[in-house]
């Protein structure tokens, strides 16, 4: 199996639950490696967003407190960055702030971007994994480095009996080499 074979056909997969919502840039049409991987989803389920990666993880939230399980997509680490002061002050503290009530489970799908044929530049290729563990208590951070990971993490964040929110990273370089 190849990583991206693999990471498309989880997408399909996670796709046909009735409440996975996809939303990000490049979910519903063509501009970043990523789509290629969501290109055969129901359109229905693909939401486009606008460049705005902090009301993006707003969105996301919101979709997730009204009962969808959102697929957030960002084709870069370094631009969820934008996004870390909603991931880690609210997505990951609203389960503690509501005495457990409030449980979103959301599926936050980012990767470093490939650098190759062409670097696209150090703003593009960024891999802050282990910096998003240390600012969370609640939202787990999943690495896939490997195809045969793909599928097991995937349904593991959308099927989690204690519905915490899972970030996976996902490396654009393997799209091609493994």
């Amino acid at each position: 199996m190849k990583y991206f074979d693999e990471i498309k056909r989880t997408m399909e997969w996670v796709a046909q639950h009735p409440k996975t919502m996809f939303l990000g840039q490049t979910v519903g049409g063509p501009g970043t490696f990523m789509y290629s991987t969501l290109k055969d989803i129901p359109p229905e389920k693909a939401l486009e967003m606008p460049v705005n990666e902090s009301f993006q993880m707003q969105f996301t939230i919101g979709l997730a407190l009204a009962g969808y399980i959102p697929v957030s997509v960002y084709p870069r680490q370094n631009f969820l960055l934008l996004a870390t002061a909603d991931l880690v002050n609210m997505l990951d503290k609203i389960p503690a702030i509501s005495s457990q009530e409030l449980v979103p489970r959301v599926i936050i799908r980012v990767a470093s971007g490939p650098d190759s044929p062409v670097h696209p530049g150090h703003q593009h290729v960024g891999n802050y994994a282990e910096g998003f563990r240390k600012m969370f208590t609640w939202v787990e951070v999943v690495e896939l480095n490997e195809p045969q990971e793909v599928f097991p993490a995937y349904k593991h964040a959308l099927e989690r009996p204690d519905n915490r929110s899972t970030l996976l990273i996902e490396h654009g370089n393997f799209y091609n080499q493994k």
